[in-house]
């Protein structure tokens, strides 16, 4: 049952996370709209699409910054509190630890359904349409785009690339060269393709087939630079990046890959990570209480706003260095997602046993 010391709390806690949201989201925003400058004036690509982009941005960077913000909010909202003396009075009045994480871990709930809400079905087509914005707008002379993957053309040569891994790296290359009478002349395969700038590209383990008119030769090699006029920003376009697909999204693309036989770890550890992430809103909330309890207690705002934001940069940071590890390391997608949450719950755990 809901009391009213639950919705006193969770009104001071969701309040405080929403003024750090804002602050926080306005001032990535503000970044976002800065980096486009180099891309104004480029084909249609004006300030109104780049503002209109960086407003589409907004769904993921909320989604991206709402754990922080009500760790930030949390401990600033409970730190109120203290300071007024209000958390002293509940606890002379038989109000135990455990009981403030209680309603301070319903606050997270609310959290965490706003973050469901948005990484499902707000952030992905957003940020879609933002790309699909931008690259349209600045590369307007390319002519096509799938869903789930990206067919290029530049002169005799026909593109399809199959999977971006980073920003200007893909996987699954082909390249079909024809010939004057529109015949397949020849047939390139990479595992992987590297855009080196300019119009350089490297190919690793490079196999070509040559059709002559009586025989078929083929070759390989470890890698090969070749020359090709496609822009890394618009192969990319339609090629699936696991930060912009909701989790169902990932789950039945993680499905369609092993299906197919395909690699799939790296979809798999994006997937569990959404998840972790989501999940760790209550966790952060529950922070809050030891903050407010503890050794920072009498400390003033500034010095918990610090110590906030350094343990949410501490988390935010071992969160990206398992998902970019899991691949390196083959770990686990479920271990290397599901360790910082493991580790921030066990920080939790610690923290409320030092409690009084």
């Amino acid at each position: 049952m809901i009391t009213r010391l639950d919705r006193h709390l969770g009104r001071t806690i969701l309040g405080y996370s929403a003024m750090v949201l804002a602050v926080l989201l306005t001032l990535t925003s503000l970044f976002t709209f800065i980096s486009q400058q180099d891309d104004i004036g480029t084909g249609t690509y004006d300030v109104r699409a780049a503002f209109l982009y960086t407003l589409l941005s907004m769904p993921q960077q909320v989604f991206e910054l709402f754990p922080i913000s009500a760790l930030i909010g949390g401990i600033l909202g409970l730190g109120a509190l203290a300071r007024d003396s209000e958390l002293t009075v509940m606890r002379a009045a038989g109000v135990s630890p455990l009981r403030l994480g209680g309603a301070a871990a319903m606050s997270g709930v609310v959290v965490l359904g706003v973050m469901w809400v948005v990484g499902e079905y707000v952030a992905p087509p957003a940020d879609h349409y933002g790309r699909q914005l931008k690259v349209f707008s600045k590369f307007s002379e390319f002519n096509a785009a799938g869903s789930r993957s990206s067919w290029s053309k530049d002169g005799a040569l026909m593109v399809n690339i199959r999977q971006q891994t980073a920003g200007n790296l893909f996987g699954g290359m082909y390249l079909f060269e024809l010939g004057p009478d529109r015949e397949i002349r020849r047939i390139v395969r990479a595992d992987r393709a590297a855009d080196l700038g300019g119009s350089t590209w490297r190919l690793e383990n490079f196999q070509e087939t040559r059709f002559g008119e009586d025989r078929v030769e083929a070759e390989r090699e470890a890698s090969r630079e070749i020359q090709a006029n496609l822009n890394r920003d618009f192969v990319g376009l339609a090629v699936l990046s696991p930060d912009a697909l909701p989790v169902r999204g990932l789950r039945d693309y993680v499905r369609h890959l092993k299906a197919n036989g395909l690699e799939s770890q790296a979809y798999e550890v994006a997937m569990w990570s959404r998840i972790a992430r989501t999940a760790s809103a209550v966790l952060v909330c529950l922070l809050a209480v030891p903050f407010a309890l503890g050794p920072l207690r009498s400390s003033g705002a500034g010095a918990r706003t610090v110590a906030g934001i350094l343990l949410g940069v501490v988390y935010f940071l071992v969160n990206r260095t398992m998902e970019n590890s899991a691949q390196v390391y083959d770990l686990h997608p479920v271990v290397a997602a599901w360790t910082p949450t493991a580790l921030l719950a066990m920080v939790t755990a610690v923290a409320y046993s030092r409690l009084r």
